[in-house]
């Protein structure tokens, strides 16, 4: 199946189209002033106000514990980067804050301990 596509339309009317330019050019040769008018800006800065703010931390009563940790301190001697002598103490450290009662390893037969009332325990 074909189709066919006429090439040549007759309208019936007589115009002269010899006069129309059939090439153009264009050119920028000048552009416009542009004015952009900007609002002058203003900085001002305003005092900052700081109001004390009232804290308080109170520690009724410190609590009664028995904390151990483990150290190993070095102490060391050098010369130029090399160690010359050096002396480590290792073991372990108390921070106490209970009444003192001594544990059993600590215990000396001639000595007795202090009777100390713990709160808390019969």
């Amino acid at each position: 199946m074909s189709v066919s596509i006429p090439s040549h339309f007759d309208l019936g009317l007589d115009l002269d189209l010899h006069g129309i330019p059939t090439s153009y050019s264009f050119a920028l040769t000048q552009l416009p002033k542009i004015n952009i008018g900007i609002d002058p800006m203003k900085f001002t800065i305003e005092p900052l106000e700081i109001k004390p703010i009232d804290m308080s931390f109170r520690l009724k009563e410190i609590p009664s514990v028995r904390v151990h940790f483990p150290v190993d301190y070095r102490v060391a001697v050098g010369f130029f980067g090399m160690e010359l002598a050096c002396i480590r103490l290792c073991g372990q450290s108390q921070i106490i804050t209970e009444p003192y009662v001594p544990n059993p390893c600590e215990c000396d037969d001639t000595v007795s301990p202090p009777e100390v009332s713990r709160p808390g325990i019969g």
